[in-house]
């Protein structure tokens, strides 16, 4: 398959459009224009875009909880629940709906059904089909967002749009790399140029879907420059398919000043290249998960990295924080776990509120180093593309240019390494391909070279362990013991 940058012609979309909606039984329930009627229909406070271009303009962080249970009025409760407590709801898809396993999700539902309790870790939207969607909708009185990590989005899209949600996460590099083993990434981006063609046709009928890339990727040592790469041209081949309201995310590493920059520099950056390429008419915001890593296991201490990451959110000036829990090591979060974990981000975040992080030279190196980086990537993948961003992406996967740490993707080279500094900011190791300017190649080896000779050791494999593990075990940076 060769994957063209270019708005998909609707004669070819709508032939697509027959083959998708018989992927599944519930997929014959849908009518798009009756799915457009309904989306009008549906109040401002549900609309996610109005809510997010509200909160960029007033200055306003907005809290989402991840969570999603398998049966309709299950989920229903959990969500009735948690709109007490934050800004913005989740619907999280089961994982087998993420694969396009239907059969397997629906043995999933009957077993709910037969145990009393949730036996999928998250909602089977597809199998529920539309008027469950609308069920959900419909009982809550914030926007919902459907979050998951599906390659191939295309049907589970067609059936929560048509059902009232108003945001969609996910791309087709940031939902394949970082969750996928043997998916082509040519077969991924033409599958959510899909979805982003499909967004533009209710954008086409003044319906405004929030889009949002996943910006934490594999979530483990992912040095801002690469997620920023993936964040925008996933940004740029939305745009492109029609998209106008845009979130993009990042995911937070732990250094206070490398957060604040990242977050900073990627509203700067998209701005920038969405810009270069022609778009004017767009809405951007940005989303600062909190901590993707290993979590400690006790809850008190757990509550001080969801503070934190709340903390980073506030002071970044990210438009939205998704919100972890104090189960995170031990499993699926309870809904009273997710209520915790938003009440100990609305406290920190509402100390915050009137505060700022007052410029300074190492955020200002900071934010200018990861630029360099930005765009040196980009303009790297721009010429391996000659024009077309998504071969681009797809060949700058192929040669390197653009490496996820610790992705299980054969489609991702998996030779660059990265590793925190004295600090706990993340450098670069090894850069393998990564087209990293020397100057700021030497940036990352002082600073590493810095960390290790306070650690009397050499840069070596087993500090990058070390740094995984760090969190878990109460330290942000893997100091020998």
């Amino acid at each position: 398959m060769v994957v063209v940058s270019e708005k998909i012609d609707m004669t070819e979309f709508q032939k697509e459009r027959k083959e998708v909606l018989e992927t599944w039984s519930t997929g014959s329930m849908i009518d798009l224009a009756e799915g457009i009627e309904f989306q009008k229909n549906l109040s401002e406070s549900k609309r996610f875009s109005l809510v997010m271009k509200n909160a960029q303009e007033n200055g306003l962080l907005l809290l989402q909880p991840r969570a999603g249970v398998a049966l309709v009025d299950e989920h229903i409760k959990l969500l009735s629940r948690l709109e007490n407590y934050c800004d913005l709801l989740p619907t999280t898809i089961d994982a087998y709906t993420r694969q396009n396993r239907y059969q397997d999700a629906q043995r999933g539902i009957e077993r709910s059904v037969k145990s009393g309790q949730s036996m999928l870790n998250g909602f089977p939207a597809v199998n529920h089909g539309l008027e469950a969607c609308r069920r959900v909708v419909q009982a809550v009185h914030k926007p919902l967002e459907v979050r998951h990590g599906t390659p191939d989005a295309r049907l589970l899209a067609e059936i929560t749009l048509a059902g009232g949600f108003t945001a969609f996460e996910g791309g087709g590099i940031s939902y394949n790399i970082p969750y996928a083993k043997k998916v082509p990434l040519e077969t991924s981006i033409r599958h959510w140029q899909y979805v982003d063609r499909l967004v533009g046709f209710y954008q086409e009928e003044r319906i405004t879907i929030n889009r949002e890339p996943f910006g934490p990727l594999s979530g483990t040592l992912i040095p801002p420059f690469i997620s920023h790469a993936v964040a925008i041209l996933e940004g740029l081949l939305a745009l492109e398919q029609g998209v106008v309201s845009l979130t993009l995310g990042y995911g937070q590493l732990g250094n206070l000043i490398q957060d604040v920059a990242a977050i900073r520099s990627l509203r700067e950056l998209a701005d920038e290249y969405f810009q270069r390429f022609g778009y004017t008419n767009y809405e951007l915001t940005t989303v600062l998960h909190q901590w993707m890593g290993g979590f400690p296991e006790k809850e008190t201490q757990a509550y001080s990295v969801i503070a934190w990451g709340g903390a980073v959110a506030a002071l970044s000036g990210a438009t939205k924080v998704i919100i972890k829990t104090p189960h995170e090591a031990s499993g699926i979060p309870t809904c009273e776990a997710n209520i915790q974990g938003l009440e100990a981000t609305r406290q920190i975040t509402n100390m915050l509120k009137d505060q700022y992080l007052p410029d300074s030279r190492e955020l200002s190196i900071e934010t200018e180093i990861i630029k360099q980086e930005v765009r040196a990537v980009l303009d790297s993948v721009f010429d391996l593309g000659q024009g077309n961003i998504a071969a681009g992406a797809v060949r700058a996967f192929q040669a390197g240019v653009i490496d996820v740490p610790f992705s299980p993707s054969i489609y991702n080279k998996g030779k660059m390494l990265s590793i925190r500094d004295n600090v706990g900011a993340i450098r670069v190791l090894e850069k393998a391909e990564v087209p990293l300017p020397e100057s700021v190649y030497k940036y990352h080896a002082d600073k590493i070279q810095q960390r290790a000779c306070a650690e009397g050791r050499q840069p070596c494999f087993q500090m990058v362990v070390d740094d995984i593990y760090a969190i878990s075990k109460g330290r942000l940076v893997g100091r020998p013991r």
